[in-house]
């Protein structure tokens, strides 16, 4: 297992096996030494753990926790091309992406779960630059989405 791997069953957490495309594309390509995943939903063992829009249906602090779960399954995803996450140079973008209610404004809050946890993971590689934008719906109704984009070691 590898030490970022390491990190994660540390935190008492385990990485997921990355989650099926719901549509035409790949969970994450690589393009030299940068890895690019698609959105990542918060799925548990197949299957959303909420829905609605953040701010009605859901509360910020679970869209939190569930952004940490897109992040897990972000980081699945860029396993799934590199065969190992110590090949990780640094976490360059998280975007993440809200279904908001119509009043709310905590959007970066609730992307902080997703990028508070690639720091607890990764530490100083997880720093990485951020947009946390409101969207009127998501995919299946999810709460929130998550994609990131790292560098990566040959």
């Amino acid at each position: 297992m590898s030490q970022v791997e390491d990190k994660i069953q540390s935190l008492g957490l385990k990485l997921p096996d990355v989650v099926p495309p719901l549509a035409a594309y790949q969970p994450a390509v690589r393009s030299g030494n940068y890895v690019f995943t698609s959105g990542q939903l918060p799925m548990v063992d197949g299957a959303l753990p909420a829905t609605g829009k953040v701010g009605a249906e859901v509360g910020a602090e679970q869209a939190k926790e569930l952004a940490a779960v897109c992040a897990l399954n972000a980081l699945a995803a860029v396993k799934s091309v590199t065969g190992d996450l110590d090949k990780i140079v640094r976490v360059v973008k998280v975007v993440g992406f809200v279904a908001s209610a119509q009043d709310f404004t905590g959007q970066p809050g609730v992307v902080n779960g997703a990028s508070e946890l690639l720091g607890e993971i990764l530490g100083d590689k997880g720093v990485h630059a951020r947009s946390a934008v409101g969207v009127a719906v998501l995919p299946i109704d999810a709460p929130v989405e998550v994609e990131i984009q790292v560098e990566i070691a040959d």
